[in-house]
This record gives structure tokens, C-alpha cells and sequence, in this order.
């Protein structure tokens, strides 16, 4: 494999990207919506800042940092945000503030890490205590959030508070313990702790498929807080869910490619396809956790092959470079007024499929960092 393509393929999209339109955030350029602080441009930062740690690249940092600067106010305000959404898909783009207060010493990036932090304090919580999805998802747990929330808020424990990751912990011994399915040892996408919800299962209040990116983004947040918080206890708890998972996950790929399906449990079935981005996710999960000596050294191998796999079907050479493919564009439950997103694997397979969207080409681009590691 040509590793070497990706790192012109990764400026090339930096190169075409301002802060106000950003080649990789194809939800915006679809809909013709103006630039926002959100959580595809988070993902994509955080793959870019990591790129800089392994090749020494400043463009990276910098872009990430006029980025940040487009909506981060002096005050730490964050022009866009909208505190009443209570929407934890933006709490993720915070993630890049504590590497650029570490760089600069600037304290608006302390500052407005210090107002995200303080909107964990007002979402609303289930009966369990995990923090609702959104404000439009009362008393819904989704595995996304997890990824959107979570990490960020051990890295302000870590960098700003008073190291204390219990909350966290908590909230994820309480998806284990309401979203696993003890059947396929898989996790399912929701749960609704109200089992109200028109997709939830009456008795469980949980979806009724098995969706790949949403477990991609649970095995990233977790081999992401397992970098994060220090030897102990709530770190072996943490890996000891992540250990079951990456278990069970193997089971599922397919054998030729190390891909994942779209809906992992019903490979082969009409419709269903082999999915970019929650396959970088778990080829990302696969290699750090390795790395990271969680995960037993055959992972690294595993999740070398899915990445492998990734770029032999979903590469591609085009007169302007390259192009990543086979990335679903977006899924979700509900709401109430948008019943089409239902859970089913008819729903799953339905939804566009689309090429160079960050949230396929930012676990790519994680994944490669932890190849480059792997070759150091």
C-alpha cells in the first residue's frame, strides 16, 4: 500500500478548505448552509491535529487554529452555539482547545473550553444519569454521544478540573447495561430511558438494529478516554467494556476486505454494503487500543487489514487526486416528526452514500496516524 498518497491527500483537502466552507463537511454543502460550530469539522480538526503530533507539519495546526478562531471569541464565546439545543454533537469540536491552549497559552481557548464544560452542567439527564442526546431527544441515550460528549469532558477533568472521571464512567457501566445485546454482544444505537419513543422497544427502550458508525464512534470514545485517564480502577472498568467490544466486533467483518457492514449483524443481506467510516473507526479503535496495550497485539493486526481494506475499495485516483467513498452520510432516530428514521435495517440501508465526508475521512485519517506509529 502507498501510504505515502494520503498525506497529499489530506493537505489537498486542507488546501481547498476555508474556516467558512470545508470540503469534508458534506452535510453543508449539500443543504447550502453556512459555517457553523459543529461536530463533522470536530472530527475532521482532531484527525488534522494529529497529523501535525505525527508528521511536523504546522499547516495542519494552523488551520485547525484559524478555524477555532472563526467562531471562538476573546471572551471564549462561540459564535453559532446555541446553548438551548442542549446538543451534544457540539461539545465535540471543543476537543481541539485544550492542544491550542497548550500551544499559544491563549486563555480564550481555556476560556471557552471552560463554557462548554459548563453546558455538561445543564444537560438534561435520564433516570440513569447519562446525558440526553438532545434536547429534541428527551431521555435518549445514543451511542454517538458518547464519542460527542464524553471525551472532551475527561480532557477538561484532566487539563482544568480535579481529575475526577466517575461521571463518565457512570455513564458508560450504564449503556452497557441497558444497550448491550447479550444475544449478538453488539450495542444497539439508542435507548430511550422513557420507552416513549415510536423506535423504542416497549420493554427495553432500546432501537432495533445494530447501526456500524454509532458502534465505531462508542469504540473510538472509548479507546479515546483509555489515553486520557490514568492507571486505576475507572480505567480498567472502561477497558474491560472496550476489551468485550473489540471481542465481539472481530466476529463481524468480513472476511476478504476486514470491512464492516453497514448493519454489522446481516452481512450479505440485499442492501446492505461494506461502510467506510465506521470501519475506519474501529480499524482507529483496533490499532490504538493495541497500541496503547489494552488490546492484545493480533488487533493491531486486525485493524491494519480493515485499513488495508478501506483503501483498496474505497480510494480512488481522480483527475483532482483522491477520493475517499462508501461513507454513509448521516443516521438517526427520530424525531417524532420524521418517522422515516425508525431503527429498521430498511431505514439503514437508505440513507445517501457519499464520498470525502469527514466523518469517514477523519477515522480514516486517525487510523493513519496509528499506522505511521505502528512504522515508526
Amino acid at each position: 500500500m502507498d501510504y505515502q498518497k494520503i498525506d497529499a491527500y489530506v493537505i489537498q483537502l486542507v488546501e481547498h478548505s476555508t474556516p467558512e466552507r470545508t470540503v469534508w463537511n458534506m452535510e453543508k454543502i449539500r443543504e447550502g448552509k453556512p459555517a457553523s460550530w459543529n461536530y463533522i469539522d470536530g472530527c475532521m480538526l482532531t484527525a488534522l491535529m494529529e497529523m501535525e503530533t505525527i508528521t511536523g507539519d504546522a499547516r495542519y495546526s494552523q488551520f485547525v487554529q484559524d478555524c477555532v478562531d472563526h467562531f471562538v471569541g476573546e471572551d471564549g464565546s462561540i459564535r453559532t452555539f446555541k446553548p438551548e439545543a442542549c446538543n451534544l454533537d457540539d461539545i465535540n469540536e471543543g476537543r481541539v482547545l485544550f492542544a491550542l491552549y497548550q500551544r499559544t497559552g491563549n486563555e480564550k481557548y481555556r476560556k471557552a473550553a471552560d463554557f462548554l464544560r459548563m453546558q455538561l452542567d445543564k444537560q438534561p439527564r435520564t433516570q440513569e444519569g447519562n446525558f440526553w442526546h438532545k434536547a429534541i431527544y428527551p431521555n435518549q441515550v445514543w451511542l454517538d454521544g458518547i464519542y460527542m460528549a464524553q471525551p472532551f469532558y475527561a480532557l477538561h477533568e484532566k487539563h482544568f478540573g480535579s481529575g475526577s472521571y466517575s461521571d463518565t464512567v457512570d455513564q458508560i457501566k450504564n449503556v452497557r447495561a441497558k444497550m448491550f445485546s447479550e444475544e449478538k454482544k453488539l450495542y444497539f444505537h439508542g435507548y430511550d430511558a422513557s420507552k416513549t419513543a415510536f423506535w423504542a422497544d416497549p420493554d427495553t427502550g432500546c432501537s432495533q438494529n445494530f447501526w456500524l458508525r454509532s458502534l465505531g464512534w462508542f469504540a473510538v470514545a472509548l479507546a479515546d478516554l483509555l489515553d486520557i485517564l490514568p492507571n486505576g480502577q475507572e480505567r480498567d472498568d472502561l477497558a474491560a467494556v472496550f476489551g468485550e467490544l473489540m471481542v465481539s466486533v472481530a466476529r463481524y467483518a468480513d472476511g476478504e476486505t476486514g470491512l464492516y457492514w453497514q448493519v454489522p449483524d446481516q452481512g450479505g443481506r440485499e442492501g446492505n454494503y461494506l461502510e467506510t467510516s465506521g470501519s475506519a473507526m474501529m480499524a482507529y479503535a483496533m490499532l490504538k487500543g493495541a497500541r496503547l496495550g489494552v488490546l492484545d497485539s493480533e488487533y493491531a493486526v486486525l485493524g491494519k487489514k480493515t485499513f488495508d481494506g478501506i483503501m483498496e475499495k474505497y480510494l480512488s485516483f481522480t483527475q483532482d487526486g483522491l477520493n475517499l467513498g462508501g461513507i454513509c452520510l448521516v443516521a438517526g432516530l427520530g424525531p417524532e416528526n420524521n418517522r422515516r428514521r425508525d431503527g429498521s435495517y430498511e431505514y439503514y440501508i437508505s440513507e445517501p452514500v457519499v464520498e470525502n465526508d469527514a466523518k469517514g475521512v477523519a477515522p480514516f485519517v486517525l487510523a493513519y496516524t496509528e499506522i505511521k506509529r505502528l512504522q515508526a
